[in-house]
């Protein structure tokens, strides 16, 4: 399974993990709910479960993604500033290119 992180998005999440709470715990990309081959994504933070693969990204952060989930596969998190602040996740790879 493959995972990218962009430089705005690798530093606002490398804020949360500094965060007390977040000890021990790795970033998991979720799908908050399908339609058709279309998903939506959230993230939290959790640990490893047994079908999770943990995804080492090119900015030193692991991310935890369902194996069974394939509309995980090749997620994009991304942190835009405008038109408002906040993490957008896609998934190009399967056609994703943001919500709609």
């Amino acid at each position: 399974m493959k995972c990218k992180i962009t430089r705005n998005a690798a530093k606002k999440i490398n804020e949360i993990m500094a965060q007390e709470d977040s000890e021990g715990k790795l970033l998991r990309v979720v799908i908050t709910h399908t339609h058709g081959t279309h998903a939506h994504y959230g993230l939290d933070l959790d640990t490893p479960g047994e079908n999770d693969e943990v995804v080492h990204t090119d900015k030193e952060i692991d991310v935890l993604l369902d194996k069974t989930q394939d509309l995980l596969d090749g997620v994009k998190i991304d942190y835009l500033y405008l038109p408002e602040e906040g993490f957008v996740i896609t998934n190009p790879s399967k056609g994703n290119h943001g919500d709609h």
